[in-house]
C-alpha cells in the first residue's frame, strides 16, 4: 500500500510541471557580423643593417683563413670606432671552400668570412660603410643594406586603432545594409602582418667617398578580425 501512495504522488507531481511549464521555446541563434580591418602608417627608418663579408683566397687553408680574417678584422674596428656597439656585430658565416683547376685538383683555397652590422647613426651611416668597405681592402664585399624601423611601438599601436576604425566602418556598413545596429564586440583578433619587406635600399661597392644614404619612410601595417552582436 506504501509503495501504490508514493507512486500515485510522483505522478501528480509529473503532470503539476508539466502544467506550469508551458509550451518550450528555443533559443534564437545570435546574429553577428564579422569583418576584416586594415590600417598602416608611414614612419622613419631608425637603424640600418648592412651586410659585410670578407673574401680571399690563397695556395693553403691557413693563408687563405688569415686574409679573411684580417679584413674581416679591420672591418669589424673600423665600424667600432665609428660608433658602433660591440652588441650591434655577428659574425654571419664563415667558410673555406678548395679551388680546383682544369683538371679537378686542388690549387688552392677561399675563405670567407660574413660580418653583419646594425648602423644606428644613419646620418652618418654613408661615411662609415665607406671607410669600412676601404679598410677591407680588396678583400672587402658589402652585399647590401636596408633601412628598418626597429622602435615600431607607436607606430605600430597608431596602424592597429586604424585597423579596427577600419573594421568598425565596414561592420556598420553591412549592418545597416542588413536594417540592423552594431552591438557590442564579441571577439577580437589580431593579425599579424610584415609591412613592407626589408629590401636593400641600395647596393653599395668599395668606394673611398661616402656612400649616400637616403633613410626615406617604411610602412607599418596591421589587421584585425573583429566580432560584433547584431541588434534588431
Amino acid at each position: 500500500m506504501l509503495i501504490s501512495r508514493v507512486a500515485a504522488s510522483a505522478a501528480a507531481l509529473t503532470t503539476l510541471v508539466a502544467l506550469n511549464a508551458g509550451p518550450a521555446v528555443a533559443a534564437s541563434p545570435r546574429e553577428s557580423v564579422t569583418v576584416t580591418g586594415s590600417g598602416a602608417v608611414y614612419a622613419k627608418p631608425d637603424l640600418l643593417i648592412a651586410d659585410f663579408a670578407s673574401e680571399a683566397a690563397g695556395a693553403t687553408v691557413t693563408e687563405a683563413l688569415e686574409g679573411a680574417t684580417t679584413s674581416a678584422t679591420r672591418m669589424r674596428d673600423t665600424l667600432v670606432r665609428g660608433g658602433t656597439a660591440a652588441a650591434d656585430l655577428n659574425t654571419s658565416y664563415a667558410e673555406v671552400s678548395a679551388r680546383r683547376d682544369d683538371k679537378g685538383e686542388v690549387n688552392g683555397y677561399t675563405a670567407t668570412q660574413g660580418l653583419g652590422a646594425k648602423i644606428r647613426n644613419l646620418a652618418d651611416a654613408g661615411k662609415l660603410l665607406a671607410e669600412t668597405v676601404a679598410a677591407g681592402g680588396d678583400a672587402a664585399r658589402l652585399n647590401g643594406v636596408s633601412l628598418v624601423i626597429e622602435n615600431d611601438k607607436e607606430p605600430q599601436a597608431e596602424a592597429r586603432r586604424r585597423a579596427f576604425d577600419d573594421a568598425r566602418a565596414k561592420a556598420e556598413l553591412y549592418a545597416g545594409e542588413a536594417g540592423r545596429k552594431l552591438g557590442r564586440v564579441i571577439r577580437v583578433s589580431d593579425v599579424i602582418t610584415d609591412g613592407e619587406p626589408g629590401v636593400p635600399d641600395r647596393k653599395a661597392f668599395a668606394d673611398a667617398a661616402a656612400m649616400p644614404i637616403e633613410p626615406g619612410r617604411k610602412q607599418v601595417a596591421a589587421s584585425v578580425i573583429v566580432e560584433w552582436v547584431m541588434l534588431p
